[in-house]
């Protein structure tokens, strides 16, 4: 049973998200981590919030239905205060729909405001009218009520995520004879006729619908929008076989193979495509043991506890898929 708030305690509203709420979810988002990392054994994390306001600001504009706050009227608003456009933001859930996939990408409440109901709220809010797709979201291994929530919703973990991270220290396998990697960016350059960007599309859309279970052409542009640097594979056929996705700042993934054992090659040619200016970081499916295996062989580490992929209904094949974040897959 949720316990009811204080006596005297400012009501609290839910409502749509709008962009100047950003900065305020990214506050909430911090708070919250820092507040159960600091129990569980992490370093504090530092507040720098430009690569997430860009990933909240991309799942706001994409599904604006499934991003709601929920603001407490609060006056004065106290000077730390995570303040919006109006009142103050102590809690924020974003959702995502792809074609008959639900996906929760962020469901945090302000240390101080948890244990009120609030997270139940919200997620009642988005689910509501979802009752035809798939559910999924990934959580933190070390969350057992959230974990216990989302279970008894029917998004039952499934698979473990493993966060590696590190410098290449080690040389690992090459593509294959026969397999080569073409840049997105010479494909969508090529002939003035539009057959380049096409392809790419029409590629892209083949791979994600086999190994991920949809399509989803807003997330590509949002990742060429953030400077990820994409590569389609090829057999000598012209046939495609997967993509990978690398960038200077570290980050991998997503990554989409149509067989399994061309996994670990690509992994590998990603990390030697780019030189990042620190480390490399990737979130890996346990159940693409190819790529744990390079990426440690390369040495790379596992880093903090695993997260878990949850679901009600089976939509992907995470042995040769590799995703975006654990909020967009």
């Amino acid at each position: 049973m949720t316990p009811p708030p204080p006596a005297g305690a400012p009501a609290i509203s839910l409502r749509p998200a709008r962009p100047g709420d950003l900065p305020a979810c990214a506050g909430v988002w911090h708070a919250g981590l820092s507040e159960y990392g600091v129990r569980v054994g992490r370093s504090p994390m530092p507040p720098t919030f430009g690569p997430l306001l860009g990933l909240l600001g991309h799942l706001l504009a994409t599904d604006p239905d499934g991003f709601w706050v929920a603001v407490e009227d609060a006056d004065p608003r106290p000077a730390d205060a995570a303040a919006g456009p109006e009142g103050v933001v102590v809690a924020f859930i974003s959702a995502i729909r792809r074609e008959h996939v639900w996906f929760l990408s962020m469901l945090f409440v302000q240390p101080g405001h948890q244990e009120r109901g609030l997270g139940r709220r919200l997620l009642s809010q988005v689910l509501e009218g979802t009752e035809d797709a798939t559910h999924a979201t990934c959580t933190d291994s070390v969350q057992p009520v959230s974990n216990a929530l989302y279970s008894r919703l029917g998004m039952v973990p499934r698979v473990p995520v493993l966060e590696l991270v590190g410098r290449l220290e080690r040389p690992i396998p090459a593509l294959p004879a026969g397999v080569r990697a073409v840049p997105f960016d010479l494909l969508r350059a090529g002939p003035t006729d539009g057959a380049g960007p096409v392809r790419l599309a029409a590629a892209l859309e083949r791979v994600d619908r086999g190994t991920l279970g949809y399509a989803h052409p807003e997330d590509h542009a949002f990742l060429g929008s953030q400077g990820r640097v994409g590569y389609l594979y090829e057999a000598g056929d012209g046939s495609v076989l997967g993509y990978g996705y690398a960038s200077e700042v570290g980050r991998l993934g997503p990554i989409a193979v149509e067989d399994a054992m061309l996994m670990g090659p690509v992994v590998g040619h990603l990390v030697g495509s780019v030189r990042p200016v620190g480390a490399f970081s990737a979130w890996v499916p346990g159940s693409a043991g190819a790529a744990v295996a390079t990426l440690l062989a390369g040495g790379l580490r596992l880093e903090d506890f695993p997260a878990l992929v949850c679901w009600d209904r089976p939509f992907a094949d995470f042995e040769r898929y590799v995703p975006i974040t654990l909020a967009v897959l």
